[in-house]
Formats: structure tokens, C-alpha cells, sequence
């Protein structure tokens, strides 16, 4: 029979406590949500206690701890300041329901948007040499002689239609149209549709085609001849990217991030791009403007004689 140990939540304060045992016995919240709730009402208590208890504090008092957050040193994340506050909304709402308190203060407290990290791309001087590379490589011991020309074509495919990883591993000799240049593409949801593939890419998948006598079923295949996995396809970009030397982390995914930035670079319309990427929300594709936008302010900033 195993024991679990809870860590103790009992603090000096019966309103606490009582908060506590309602999220534990009423909203079953896990030991981890507790512990993050009592931490957070003990780092304000002190603060309550000036304003006279916690009945007594005003939005005022929230407005002035949540700047102390956020111009803290060393700076408390922002993910860390929407946990604290959400311990204390939660808690202000259970002494608005169950403890008699006529609002809680929190209502009128704004807080900031989560910041959202700008997406890592590669450049294009890095992305020709990753392409490059499968070409320059001698196929392992192990690997079918044809391997280089697949990965070359995985990685051209991957770039020039700015796929999922997930896909990528699902293409079918049949999806591809050598005729207009197309791809038919399964994307989240089951949503169906076309990306555009460059000369290249189609010139890598007739090449290694031939090589693989490739001429039906999944387009990118083991040395079994069957269908490769995400994580088969993932270790090929790992190979690559240690024999490249390239200093930034890289995953499938950066090949898609970095389709989408250099297209609007090179001044492609948002509306297409979120097309060719599959996005349905216009939203999504936005993020990469702002990083076209921040190379853009690099170059000024490195090349105007008055930036």
C-alpha cells in the first residue's frame, strides 16, 4: 500500500486556511496548485496586514504590488506575476462567495499580456547550407546508398512548402503534382490543402526517386522501405545540424519558421503566407512579421549612417 504525503498548508491565517482546504476538498486542486497559492497569499499578507486585513485592501493596493513584480531585480516573469494574481483572484472570489466580503478589489486590476517569444529562424545563407550538406555526406555503413538524396529532398521539401514535421512524414508518392508544382498537404484538423513546391525541391524528389525506386505509397522512406516517422525524420535534421556547425539550436520546426519569415521578407502578403502555412487564424502568422520586422531594424541599426 503506498502513502502519499501532503506538505502541510496550514498558515496563521484562518482565511487562508479556509481557502486552502476549499480548493483542496471542493476543487480537488493538486499539491503543486496548493503550494503555488499559499506561497503567493503569504508573499502579499504582509501587505494586507498594512492595509488593515485583507477585507480592507483596494485595487490601488494590487495596481501598486503588481509594478513592485514587475520592476523587481532580479525581474519576476511574467508567467510568475499571472500565477500570483491568479491565487488571488481565486482567493478574493471565495471571500466574495463564502465569506461575506461585498467585491473583490481584483476586478479592476489589469494585468499585463503575456509577451510571446519570437519564433528562431535560420538565415538563408544557413538554410543553403543545410540543403547543401546531404550532398557533400557519404551515406553511412548502415544507410542505403540512396540516402543522401532523400534527406536532400526532406530538407528541400521541408523549406520550400514550410511544412509540419507531421506532414512531412505523411506525404504520399501521389500528393505531389510534378506537373503544377504542388503539394497536397493534410494539415491539423484534417483540413486539406495545396503548397507550392519550388524547382529544386521537385528536382531533389525526382532524384531520389530514381535512386530509391520510389514509385508509390509514403514519398520518404527507411532503409525498410517503409514510411519514416517524425522521429526518423527529426534525426536526419539532427545529423545535418551537427555537421553543419550552425550555432542555433534546430528543430523541424525552425525549417517551417524560417519559410514563413524569409517569404515576407521578400515581401510575399501575410495572406498568403497564412495559406501556405495552413494557419486558421491570421493571428498566428502575424507573429512572423514581428520578426521580420526586428531583422529589419538590425540591418538599419547596423547599416544607416544615422540609426
Amino acid at each position: 500500500m503506498s502513502l502519499i504525503f501532503r506538505v502541510s498548508l496550514e498558515t496563521a491565517d484562518p482565511l487562508v486556511d479556509g481557502f486552502l482546504d476549499f480548493m483542496r476538498v471542493e476543487k480537488t486542486a493538486s499539491d503543486r496548485t496548493l503550494r503555488n497559492y499559499r506561497g503567493a497569499l503569504e508573499r502579499f499578507a504582509p501587505k494586507a496586514q498594512a492595509a488593515g486585513g485583507w477585507f480592507e485592501c483596494r485595487a490601488d493596493d494590487f495596481r501598486i504590488y503588481l509594478h513592485e513584480c514587475m520592476t523587481s531585480r532580479p525581474e519576476m516573469a511574467r508567467t510568475t506575476v499571472r500565477l500570483h494574481f491568479a491565487a488571488l483572484r481565486s482567493f478574493y472570489t471565495f471571500l466574495t462567495r463564502r465569506r461575506g466580503l461585498a467585491a473583490s478589489p481584483l476586478l479592476d486590476v489589469q494585468l499585463p499580456k503575456l509577451g510571446k517569444r519570437l519564433p528562431v529562424v535560420l538565415t538563408e545563407t544557413q538554410i543553403e547550407t543545410l540543403l547543401s550538406l546531404p550532398g557533400k555526406t557519404p551515406a553511412g555503413k548502415q544507410a542505403p546508398a540512396w540516402a543522401p538524396a532523400r534527406d536532400t529532398a526532406i530538407f528541400e521539401v521541408f523549406y520550400s512548402a514550410g511544412l509540419r514535421i507531421s506532414e512531412l512524414a505523411a506525404i504520399k508518392v501521389s500528393d505531389i503534382d510534378s506537373y503544377s508544382g504542388t503539394l497536397r498537404v493534410l494539415g491539423k484538423g484534417n483540413k486539406e490543402r495545396v503548397c507550392a513546391l519550388g524547382e529544386p525541391a521537385l528536382l531533389a524528389v525526382q532524384k531520389y526517386r530514381q535512386e530509391a525506386k520510389v514509385s508509390d505509397g509514403p514519398l520518404f522512406i527507411s532503409k525498410m522501405r517503409k514510411g519514416m516517422s517524425t522521429v526518423a525524420i527529426t534525426n536526419v535534421v539532427k545529423k545535418y545540424h551537427k555537421l553543419s556547425g550552425i550555432p542555433v539550436a534546430l528543430t523541424p520546426h525552425k525549417l517551417r519558421h524560417s519559410f514563413a519569415t524569409h517569404m515576407l521578407d521578400a515581401g510575399a502578403d501575410l495572406r498568403s503566407v497564412q495559406a501556405l502555412l495552413g494557419h486558421a487564424s491570421l493571428s498566428t502568422t502575424q507573429i512572423y512579421t514581428h520578426v521580420s520586422a526586428a531583422r529589419m531594424k538590425k540591418v538599419y541599426d547596423s547599416a544607416h549612417p544615422r540609426a
